[in-house]
């Protein structure tokens, strides 16, 4: 979050309010008050800021102070004495955001102008302005956590909207192209990397909006979770953050229900969460706004609802989801979301699809249907209108979509989801195999990963109940493997660790004699860590002479795959990382190569222009960071870090010990090799 300070510079003499004109005027040094005041408080809530006076680059500082104004999350103005520039600053800021804008002042100096007065501001004395450190802290707290309004600009025309200052920021070229270039290759490593460090930059917020959304589509949710997390901290009530987190969260839940009911539900409960914070002002949402918001309701109903029977015995699963209420709260946010917005096709098919579902299992059940009711009666009434209502809903389904792929062909564009729905809706009400397969065949033919998951999720629903089971089996044969839901994520192992001594180290840390040593530790750590034969493992690691290859040789020896991550192209590697050891290292990192997958991270030494400013930033830091982020596809809970380490520090940027600081604070198990062992 970027502070910007509004405030007069240097020491300045003034009568104070009420004052003779005879009488000596008082001093005021306002860089005292921000270096006293202003900065601690902004330190203690770990926020930073400035003013123009630090703006250095050439051009015209008004254009800089006018965008500081503008993309600022939080403007503090000293409004102390009647400066022109500050004020003409404060109306600005005032004219462009509706909110977090505070005011400061030492009263008793100058009068407050009509224009602001009223409003509520800082005291603080000018002779000891710390003094008032923690008041200003508590309003900082506040005013950032909250989303009141405090421009009276924007109070006393209630119709004027805020600027997104959004729309005003441009993303450097170079990041615009990794970005991409990491979407298209599917690098979810790379792509939480670029999240990292895009992070203190002014326009950090559209940036993570981009990698945010590739991670999604990319399925990454854990990663996808973490970047969409940071523009909500930022924007509470974006529409787009809590849409996308309000599915991850639900699709997270789905792992860990089965083994972990109390986070499961939690995910959910955020999620829901999510989509409250979406309807705390319905007005202000358009049609198909809400249609999106009542879908991701019904999506967390039925989420909730799946949890109830899944992991139950086979025979169990269909009456206890026929007898639960959350199916009929899931069909009606479906059905709601539908009628907002009948163009909303994922709403609708959903709907169709539940209906489907429960006039399946009450014909299958009818016992248990007839139990829903007082009487037989009404149970035979509420089925026939059951029936009545998902023809209906199919029917209108069909207009939907013929009418959406009518105009998609007038503008000679394609839509995977519509032609995924339309098949869906061949699978619901036609049974003829042939014909439904014939069908998803067409519309998965551009399909992606996310497009895919979709696919699955439904049809393993029904196959879990016992429904169109033949239909169900002919589809799921034809989603391509890589592409399978898997059952639980896989578990990563990732190496980090010290190079064989180089021979004029004046200090031993790994010599090249301690290697059986270090090779035997390393092997018995993998082992101890991939113990459960039920998981899946994949290890991670750079290919540099000494622990990185010896890792990788073990994992070749005990049939676990890994991968190899390289900073830079092989040859200029093999130079800086091996070569020095002896031609038997290249010709070992050589055999990895050609073995495993790899991937490079830059093709120079030489940080990319967007990164250049980036204080104590290498590409040897970058590269540890990539692993990591690499590693942690699946979160912390997900990935082990073996560091063969002598506990101290690197020589140099990057190093084991900069890997193990990072991955212990995402939460990974941290495993060390204590190299001054490997000799006893």
């Amino acid at each position: 979050m970027d502070v910007f300070i509004v405030r007069p510079f240097g020491v300045k003499k003034m009568l104070a309010e009420n004052t003779a004109a005879d009488q000596t005027p008082i001093q005021i040094n306002f860089d005292k008050v921000q270096q006293e005041l202003i900065d601690p408080a902004l330190a203690l809530v770990k926020l930073k800021g400035g003013t123009t006076g630090k703006i250095f680059e050439a051009g015209d500082i008004r254009e800089d102070m006018f965008s500081l104004l503008l993309m600022a999350d939080l403007v503090i103005a000293d409004i102390t004495m009647h400066n022109a520039n500050a004020f003409y600053e404060l109306g600005i800021r005032h004219a462009l955001r509706d909110r977090r804008t505070i005011l400061i002042k030492s009263p008793g100096i100058s009068e407050t102008p009509f224009d602001i007065l009223g409003y509520r501001y800082l005291s603080y004395d000018y002779k000891a302005p710390g003094a008032a450190l923690p008041d200003l802290v508590k309003m900082i707290t506040e005013t950032v956590g909250s989303d009141r309004i405090d421009s009276p600009v924007f109070k006393l025309l209630p119709k004027l909207k805020s600027q997104d200052y959004e729309k005003f920021l441009v993303l450097p070229e170079g990041f615009v192209d990794e970005v991409r270039i990491a979407r298209e290759s599917g690098s979810v490593g790379k792509l939480s990397l670029l999240a990292y460090e895009a992070e203190n930059y002014n326009w950090a917020i559209p940036g993570l909006r981009l990698i945010g959304e590739a991670l999604y589509q990319s399925r990454a949710f854990e990663l996808a979770r973490l970047v969409w997390e940071k523009v909500k901290s930022e924007l509470n009530f974006d529409m787009h953050a809590n849409n996308r987190l309000a599915t991850i969260y639900q699709r997270l839940a789905e792992k860990e229900l089965p083994k972990n009911a109390t986070l499961g539900t939690e995910l959910l409960s955020r999620s829901e969460s999510a989509t409250d914070i979406l309807l705390t002002d319905p007005s202000s949402l358009e049609k198909e706004q809400c249609a999106e918001v009542y879908a991701l309701k019904g999506r967390n109903k039925k989420a909730r609802w799946v949890s109830v029977w899944k992991n139950l015995p086979d025979d169990q699963k269909g009456p206890a989801a026929l007898q639960s209420e959350l199916l009929d709260e899931a069909i009606a946010f479906y059905e709601l979301g539908y009628y907002y917005n009948l163009n909303h096709f994922y709403a609708g098919i959903n709907a169709v699809s539940l209906l489907t579902v429960q006039s399946a299992l009450a014909e299958k059940y009818p016992i248990q249907w007839e139990n829903k009711f007082s009487k037989k009666k009404e149970a035979e009434r509420q089925f026939e209108d059951l029936n009545e209502k998902r023809q209906q809903l199919a029917a209108a389904m069909r207009v939907t979509v013929t009418a959406e792929e009518q105009m998609l062909k007038q503008k000679n564009l394609q839509n995977t989801w519509l032609d995924i729905t339309e098949a869906d809706l061949v699978f619901l009400t036609e049974s003829s195999p042939a014909r439904v397969t014939t069908v998803y065949k067409m519309a998965l033919q551009k399909a992606n990963a996310f497009n895919f998951d979709a696919v699955q999720r439904q049809l393993l629903l029904f196959k879990a109940l016992g429904i169109f089971a033949d239909n169900v089996d002919a589809i799921l044969k034809m989603i391509p493997a890589q592409y399978a839901v898997q059952s639980a994520p896989v578990h990563r192992l990732l190496f980090s660790g010290h190079m064989i001594d180089k021979p004029d180290r004046a200090t031993p840390r790994f010599p090249a004699t301690h290697e059986t040593a270090a090779k035997e530790k390393i092997k018995k750590a993998v082992l101890n860590e991939t113990s459960d034969k039920s998981k899946q493992y994949l290890g991670t690691a750079g290919g540099a002479c000494g622990g990185d290859i010896l890792f990788h040789e073990v994992c070749m020896e005990l049939g676990i795959p890994s991968e190899l991550y390289l900073g830079l192209p092989a040859d200029e590697f093999i130079e800086r990382s091996v070569a020095f050891a002896g031609p038997s290292w290249i010709d070992r990192f050589n055999k990895l190569y050609e073995r495993l997958p790899h991937h490079i991270l830059c093709d120079t030494p030489s940080l990319p222009k967007w990164l250049d400013k980036k204080e104590n930033y290498t590409i040897w830091t970058r590269t540890n960071l990539w692993a990591l982020h690499s590693a942690l596809v699946n979160g912390g809970a997900h990935l082990s870090v073996i560091a063969l380490w002598d506990g101290q520090g690197a020589d140099g940027p990057g190093g084991t010990e900069h890997m193990v600081g990072e991955a212990k604070s995402k939460g990974a198990k941290i495993l060390v090799i204590d190299t001054n062992t490997l000799s006893t």
